[in-house]
């Protein structure tokens, strides 16, 4: 199993890049965009509950989107792995995935960093908005959009990269070449699969070997696996 995380400036292709992980590792994007959509297309009592900050022109709060993406965790197709895009946004989310994974001895193997040049990003943007029509994305917006990102995501990043488990991936060049170094820095930091236990073995009270209960009770071999801390690594 892989779980993983990706992070990108706007304009980085992060969301290409995580379609393409999904497809050739096997592996579900998950991205809280569409966890979102979801819960407000089907009306669920999150949905309804975001629905109104999301109306207003407001951030939906930690409490809201938390349960959301624990929901999403729940669910029968992260079983073999996932890569979260857009979730967690702070430190503060940060520990909350943290505490869903240690309640199965889980944690994260890999955290990929999408990098660009600022510059760089902005003229990638204002091309695309030039291509779609979209004339609120004007460079005031673009460079203020930026600045949220950097303000926003150094503190996530300085945590991952505490853990060892950061990878920066040079997000400039062509879609196959910017895949090639995503998939390299994978490789680089992936974690061997756990042996193959018997039926019973890990079984609990409340779980056997093979039932399903939910995120945190799956894995039937349950010794915790300890990654020794790596340097930062930069792939370009």
């Amino acid at each position: 199993m892989t779980r993983m995380l990706i992070i990108g400036p706007p304009g980085s292709g992060k969301g290409t890049q995580a379609e393409r992980i999904s497809e050739r590792l096997g592996v579900v994007a998950i991205s809280t965009g569409d966890i979102f959509r979801a819960n407000v297309k089907g009306e669920t009592p999150l949905g309804v509950e975001a629905k109104k900050y999301m109306d207003a022109g407001d951030f939906v709060p930690d409490s809201v989107t938390n349960k959301m993406v624990r929901d999403r965790l729940n669910e029968d197709d992260v079983d073999g792995g996932f890569l979260l895009d857009g979730y967690p946004r702070t430190t503060a989310q940060v520990d909350y995935l943290d505490g869903i994974l240690a309640e199965g001895d889980q944690k994260l193997d890999v955290v990929l960093q999408l990098t660009a040049d600022d510059e760089e990003l902005v003229k990638r943007l204002l091309g695309r908005a030039k291509e779609t029509g979209r004339s609120d994305d004007n460079e005031g917006v673009i460079r203020h959009r930026l600045d949220l990102y950097h303000e926003q995501t150094e503190p996530v990043v300085a945590k991952y990269a505490e853990r060892g488990i950061l990878t920066r991936v040079d997000g400039i060049g062509g879609i196959d070449e910017v895949t090639d170094r995503v998939m390299e820095a994978i490789k680089q930091h992936r974690q061997p699969d756990r042996p193959a236990c018997s039926p019973w073995q890990g079984a609990s009270r409340t779980t056997v070997c093979g039932t399903r209960l939910s995120f945190w009770r799956r894995s039937c071999c349950r010794q915790a696996w300890h990654r020794a801390a790596l340097p930062v690594r930069e792939n370009g």
